[in-house]
């Protein structure tokens, strides 16, 4: 499958592209949003793109070549975000793009690891040049570790089912071979949800843990919201329920001038709000978009504005 931009329209209307600003897509993929960031924000506009795949952002460099010096392409994870662009002294960034989660070009690529579509090694790396892959989850946690890693990324209601399953077949090699383990142990095709594989949710959790996609995100908000100009953006896009409450509690957060405990009477943590919500709700794709694209349909974006204090 071809990689489509989520909510591409949505984005430009979000980030205000201008020539003269700097953009940063910390997540960069294939470049489609970075290409549609450069197009609004021509003749001068420049735009940094991270990505830690590097498979990804030499496919980013062949459909950005016509942006020529416009674009900077950056192998880096993005919680390096400010380690990252310090040597080149940007000025205070106009906006920046998370678009969070597994792109198609990765999940489609059977030797990835991210999908039990077809099989292939349990990787599941974003970067492949590093770090443990889902293989070396799978056959070394303990069965108690394993059951939680699965609940808590894979929000799974039978994590321990379905760990005590695969601690039973291990070693446990490849996707689909996990995969059918998953399905004995849960049981076939989740109840009046006939599409959802019932191991959907374990290979997320898998998936998470292998990239720390949590964590990341927690470490990169507030360097993104540092980097920002006042009135500059930031856009985040996020594809679950874990996402999604991670980036909506720093939004709130940041957005209040005291975050002491409520029943406390006087505030002493001198906190001082630095965004602005632009985004009340989420934005979420339209039906068009996701008979389009049908893995479009659970992303949901959030917009905030700096207020540059």
């Amino acid at each position: 499958m071809t990689h489509k931009p989520v909510l591409l329209q949505e984005i430009i209307q979000a980030l205000q592209p201008c020539s003269g600003g700097v953009y940063i897509d910390a997540t960069v993929g294939a470049g489609g949003h970075a290409a549609a960031i450069l197009q609004a924000s021509a003749p001068e506009g420049r735009l940094f793109g991270l990505d830690r795949d590097e498979r990804a952002l030499a496919l980013a460099a062949s459909h950005l070549a016509e942006f020529g010096r416009r674009v900077h392409l950056l192998h880096a994870n993005f919680e390096q975000l400010s380690e990252v662009v310090q040597p080149y002294q940007l000025p205070p960034v106009s906006g920046i793009l998370l678009d969070l989660g597994v792109s198609s070009m990765q999940f489609d690529q059977a030797a990835r690891g991210f999908s039990f579509q077809a099989d292939g090694p349990l990787d599941m790396r974003m970067d492949a040049s590093t770090g443990s892959t889902a293989a070396d989850l799978v056959n070394r946690l303990p069965e108690s570790e394993l059951a939680d890693l699965i609940y808590r990324y894979g929000e799974e209601p039978t994590s321990r089912r379905i760990a005590r399953a695969i601690a039973r077949a291990r070693p446990i090699e490849s996707t689909q071979a996990l995969a059918e383990v998953i399905a004995r142990a849960a049981g076939g095709q989740r109840r009046g949800r006939p599409k959802i594989h019932p191991a959907t949710r374990t290979f997320q959790a898998l998936r998470i843990a292998v990239n720390d996609e949590l964590g990341a995100l927690e470490r990169v908000l507030p360097q993104a919201v540092a980097l920002l100009a006042p009135g500059g953006r930031l856009a985040v896009i996020s594809f679950h329920s874990l996402e999604d409450r991670i980036v909506k509690q720093y939004f709130q957060q940041e957005a209040r001038d005291c975050i002491c405990p409520p029943e406390q009477p006087i505030c002493t943590c001198r906190h001082k709000a630095t965004i602005h919500i632009i985004t009340k709700k989420p934005i979420t794709p339209s039906l068009a978009e996701i008979d389009e694209n049908p893995r479009a349909r659970s992303a949901k974006l959030r917009v905030v504005e700096s207020i540059g204090i």
